[in-house]
């Protein structure tokens, strides 16, 4: 029979040795994690180096030179008279009203994807925009919001306004995990009517001035209310397509942004938009989770990406290349191409 004294030591003892398991178990978890980091640390150098690596082959292609004198109105530059709809490289933005969402230091590095206002990305002549909205019209990123979609609609008409000739793709939809907002293709048709171009196959063999003073292709996308109808003042989901990879690995996602696109077929024979992102993301399992030094791995490697196309024989693909925080360059980059394109350089 145990004493209580007994009976004490014993459960001492076993609380100790459940301690000491405890410990060796919470040690093993933390050397697998840190051993895991590790080995993600090596995998990004290693696929950046190889994207550097790449580069050594060169980024020159049919038109990298030409550089256009007013980014506001690059389009106007090629001559609308000229530039088909099916011609143009039309440089984007992912996440495009997100240079204000959540708090400033605290949330906004894990959701921003631009600095730039709508209005400043068109000057410096974006001509793709990705807007997510959530039911009650504010623009979000996941569960981050920012200013309604007002904003966008105001800073697009006053961009269109300064200018004569520039075609404008406006991308909007509800964010995953979200609700449609209530009658929100009646609140499009009526801010954006007298703009919008009506979906329309023949659209794509047009040249700019054909649809003028028409200005807007606006692609709706609900989650569950009805897509927009044929011949409508909107575009349903299936005219801007794209295959999104969700990593934060760069030349995983240079690699499968070629493969994806190499099982499109030539812009001139398909009527839909297709979007490459040049774009990496950050993800849960890495602890680097802000947006900016995460595509910054990819971020330079935009022309090197078209110069690849050219490698391979998928130039006649290219249409919607998008980026996070967009530049000069990256601008600069689509639009040359562009060029090329209409003086049958390519």
């Amino acid at each position: 029979m145990l004493t209580a004294k007994s009976s004490y030591k014993k459960k001492k003892h076993k609380n100790k040795r459940n301690k000491k398991e405890n410990t060796f178990s919470t040690t093993v978890i933390m050397g697998s994690h840190l051993s895991k980091q590790a080995e993600r640390r090596k995998t990004i150098h290693t696929e950046k180096k190889a994207l550097t690596d790449l580069k050594t082959s060169g980024e020159q292609y049919p038109g990298s030179e030409y550089h256009p004198s007013d980014r506001k109105n690059w389009m106007k530059d090629l001559n609308p008279e000229k530039l088909h709809v099916n011609q143009i490289v039309w440089p984007g933005t992912h996440d495009s009203a997100t240079n204000k969402i959540g708090f400033p230091l605290i949330t906004r590095p894990f959701a921003q994807c631009q600095s730039l206002s709508i209005y400043n990305q068109l000057v410096r002549g974006t001509r793709v925009l990705d807007i997510r909205v959530q039911q009650d019209r504010r623009v979000c990123h996941g569960i981050l919001v920012t200013y309604n979609v007002d904003v966008v609609v105001k800073d697009v008409k006053r961009f269109l306004s300064e200018t004569e000739s520039e075609i404008i793709i406006l991308e909007i939809r509800t964010e995953f995990g979200h609700e449609d907002p209530p009658e929100f293709e009646k609140y499009l048709e009526e801010n954006l009517g007298e703009l919008l171009i009506h979906q329309d196959d023949n659209v794509f063999g047009k040249t700019v001035s054909e649809l003028l003073p028409k200005r807007i292709i606006c692609v709706w996308k609900p989650r569950k209310s009805a897509q927009p109808k044929a011949g409508s003042s909107l575009w349903s989901a299936g005219f801007l397509k794209d295959n999104w990879i969700n990593t934060d690995l760069p030349s995983t996602k240079f690699d499968g942004n070629l493969k994806n696109l190499s099982e499109q077929q030539p812009v001139t024979a398909r009527k839909y938009f297709y979007r490459v992102e040049n774009t990496v993301t950050p993800v849960a399992d890495n602890p680097v989770l802000c947006v900016k030094p995460v595509t910054r791995r990819i971020h330079g490697y935009a022309r090197l990406f078209i110069a690849q196309c050219f490698e391979k024989g998928y130039a006649d693909r290219i249409q919607v290349f998008s980026t996070d925080f967009i530049d000069e360059d990256f601008v600069d980059a689509c639009a040359g191409l562009t060029y090329a394109r209409i003086e049958g350089k390519t």
